[in-house]
């Protein structure tokens, strides 16, 4: 989201997305971006809410309808489930913030200053705890797979509830700072034209906290995360080599687009917000055209962050054989009709009979109605 410093002089410069600011020796005229950004963000912020809001409803619905056919109450079904049940809830309220911004990008702010803080720290807060949910099912995962403690750990998921819970208190500490640093400001767009943005506003003497703040959000908000996902996904790896051809084949597939997923939709974006903060350090010299190119990769890399909240339910989801099949039993309960679903439902018994699918592996590890 657009961040901004309040000292300005006849040679700053304006960043609507990253709030670069300082005073060089020409003018930097940004207003191209903030065009360029009318037209992207609107469209992409849509798509992205559709299909999250889609995907993320469909999965809390899959994972309601299991649990209610298991007995024991919140910790009757897995640590993965639990970890996938909040992972929906964070992707789904992260994409319930996406329309204000769509709104704001294709005409101005127009929702008033609490709603600015209270979207604002929604969509840090969810951000954060989406990747570190994500984190918590890697570990689950390798807990499950490479030391196989599933069936003792699956009797006191409530600690996963525990973790999850300090999760959210977490991540609501990371978000007071949008809450304190959001506002509605009125800025110079094309022709000198005045429109009111919701953005973090940094002044002068809080460039430090800036700094700071941006490094922390990409240590927590994707270093720590991916250390985890790698160190638990090579673990598991290497404790299916013993496994047969076939299966080692389908779980280095699934392993690697899962990390591969995370790293395409977050390295890009805080790539320039670590150069971006190299810039702020003194330690890149920044001209104009480096300002421009940051500012675009960082409008357009955020945006493709931001859908991965729609490929979560696709990713963790999808590819398991038991989330299909509870998906199908569901549907026909909704339609009431066999068809196609009858058809898919077939194809699944076929494939639970063929050996060495890692989603079935995982069903005899996880206890998840998931993967």
């Amino acid at each position: 989201m657009a961040t901004h410093n309040s000292s300005q002089d006849d040679y700053d410069y304006y960043d609507y997305t990253t709030g670069i600011t300082g005073n060089i020796a020409a003018p930097c005229f940004q207003d191209n971006i903030y065009a360029f950004g009318q037209k992207y963000s609107p469209v992409v912020y849509s798509l992205v809410f559709i299909l999250a809001v889609l995907g993320n409803i469909l999965v809390l619905c899959v994972i309601r309808r299991y649990r209610n056919s298991k007995s024991g109450g919140a910790c009757a079904f897995s640590l993965t489930d639990t970890f996938l049940l909040h992972l929906a809830i964070s992707d789904l309220l992260l994409a319930f913030t996406l329309p204000l911004f769509a709104v704001q990008w294709a005409h101005r702010w127009v929702f008033g200053l609490a709603a600015c803080k209270i979207s604002g720290a929604l969509f840090s807060m969810n951000r954060y705890s989406g990747i570190l949910f994500l984190a918590c099912i890697s570990f689950d995962r390798y807990l499950a797979i490479v030391h196989a403690v599933s069936s003792g750990w699956k009797r006191n998921t409530c600690h996963a509830q525990l973790a999850c819970a300090i999760i959210w208190v977490i991540c609501l500490g990371l978000s007071a700072v949008d809450i304190t640093f959001m506002q509605v400001e009125e800025i110079n767009t094309i022709g000198h034209q005045k429109a009111a943005l919701c953005m973090v506003w940094f002044t002068e003497n809080t460039t430090q906290w800036q700094v700071g703040l941006q490094m922390v959000s990409i240590i927590l908000g994707f270093g720590l995360p991916l250390l985890i996902m790698l160190y638990c996904y090579i673990q598991i790896f290497r404790s299916l080599c013993n496994a047969s051809r076939r299966q080692k084949r389908k779980s280095l597939r699934l392993i690697i687009t899962l990390v591969s997923m995370f790293v395409v939709c977050w390295a890009p974006y805080n790539c320039f917000k670590l150069a971006d903060s190299l810039q702020r350090l003194g330690v890149v010299v920044g001209s104009c055209q480096f300002l421009h190119v940051v500012d675009i990769g960082t409008l357009v890399t955020e945006s493709v962050g931001l859908s991965h909240c729609a490929l979560n339910p696709l990713l963790y989801g999808f590819v398991g054989v038991k989330f299909r099949r509870e998906l199908v039993r569901m549907c026909k309960g909704v339609l009431g009709q066999r068809g196609w679903l009858g058809m898919t439902e077939w194809k699944e018994r076929r494939q639970r009979k063929s050996t060495g699918s890692f989603s079935a592996d995982s069903e005899n590890t996880s206890y998840s109605v998931m993967v």
